[in-house]
């Protein structure tokens, strides 16, 4: 599969996976993250604000992360598919200077919805950060 080739509801099958992504994590798309979603909470922005939380550097909030997970998603399954439903937990902290290796499969094809469930990680140097589910319908 090229970069702009995305898959069919019918060529997809339980236990494919997905191509893995790898996403620097910088203090653009941190702090651009948490000022995009409204999220003015300083951790995400301001270092000494963070420091003084007991954190080495600003971290990720989980709206920047939920966005990442969509991109990665979408990426494969192409603009013609509809993400239906999207379950996340979070792990360790992203902070800059670090990266986040998306990896994910095929766990379930429900032929009457033309849907299909993807289970993913997302692991940085610290382990995982992101797991979760999310249900792509297929047009």
């Amino acid at each position: 599969m090229t970069a702009t080739t995305h898959p069919s509801f019918e060529s997809v099958t339980t236990g494919d996976e997905l191509p893995s992504v790898t996403v620097p994590i910088t203090v653009p798309l941190i702090a651009g993250g948490a000022i995009a979603t409204r999220d003015y909470f300083p951790g995400h922005h301001d270092l000494e604000a963070a420091r003084q939380l007991g954190s080495s550097h600003i971290f990720m909030n989980i709206l920047t992360t939920n966005g990442l997970v969509q991109s990665y998603v979408e990426g494969w399954a192409g603009p013609r598919a509809r993400l239906m439903d999207l379950k996340i937990k979070l792990g360790a902290p992203n902070y800059p200077g670090d990266s986040m290796k998306f990896t994910a499969s095929v766990t379930a094809k429900n032929d009457d919805k033309r849907s299909v469930q993807i289970t993913l990680k997302g692991t940085n140097s610290m382990g995982s950060h992101v797991s979760g589910t999310v249900q792509v319908a297929f047009a």
